[in-house]
């Protein structure tokens, strides 16, 4: 998995930011490295780094490819074809409500079951394998976590279904300040609400180009895989990941 750390040219390098730049260059084996120190004057006494995850797909599995087209009777592809190409984006960033949705889904505006859609995107939330013991054991060794994903504020049925909000916080959801990722604004306004250094921050996306937005900004960032990869890049870059305290359970 690549880890790569950059910093824009309006910010300047100091020698400990330079040395930090160089340590998390990817390696030949394409694995993180060990034991990265995080610091900041800004942290304000916090435990860090700071994590950010993105949410579909990554903490919770997207029923958009497989259960949105069931519900239509389409194959993935036909959805695609027939839907608007901008609704939906327009939705994650606020700019219209579930009712201008439902008129403007489709291409041709016919109309559809929209209680019926969300009922059918509720039953199919989940949490990824392994995801939740991944965040249950950063939260019990006090890791401050936010939500980074683009979604709409249908992420109030995520919390319903799955109570989500019990290891991060909802902060930062696309919908609340009209950008999505990866525009890099959007990752601005994350670091600036979160008063600390790029660099004492980690983001976990499913999705590359949205890591390689984060870095372009100083943020680490990190491809998710699945569960026991992001473990496995956890724990090499020094984060703590006990789990004695589910083990006192088995």
């Amino acid at each position: 998995m690549a880890l790569v750390l950059r910093v824009t040219a309006a910010t300047p390098l100091s020698s400990s930011r330079l040395s930090t730049k160089m340590a998390l260059r990817p390696t030949s084996s394409n694995k993180t490295t060990s034991n990265v120190s995080f610091t900041s004057k800004k942290g304000g006494g916090r435990k860090l780094p700071i994590l950010l995850f993105d949410i579909m797909d990554t903490i919770v599995r997207d029923p958009f490819y497989h259960d949105i087209p069931n519900f239509f009777g389409m194959s993935f592809e036909e959805l695609i074809e027939c839907k608007d190409p901008t609704a939906w984006i327009e939705f994650e960033k606020g700019f219209i409500d579930e009712i201008e949705l439902s008129k403007k889904f489709f291409k041709d505006g016919r109309p559809f079951d929209l209680e019926g859609l969300k009922n059918c995107m509720s039953r199919g939330y989940s949490y990824m394998d392994g995801v939740e013991d991944l965040l249950c054991d950063l939260k019990q060794n006090n890791y401050e976590m936010h939500a980074f994903t683009n979604y709409p504020n249908w992420h109030t049925m995520i919390e319903e279904k799955l109570n989500v909000s019990t290891y991060l916080s909802w902060m930062f959801c696309s919908s609340l300040y009209g950008k999505r990722k990866p525009d890099p604004a959007f990752y601005l306004e994350v670091l600036r609400n979160l008063k600390v250094d790029p660099t004492n921050c980690i983001f976990v996306d499913d999705r590359q180009r949205n890591v390689e937005a984060a870095t372009e900004v100083g943020i680490i960032g990190l491809h998710f895989k699945n569960a026991k990869v992001l473990r496995e890049d956890l724990f090499r870059m020094g984060i703590d990941i006990s789990i004695e305290h589910r083990k006192a359970h088995d």
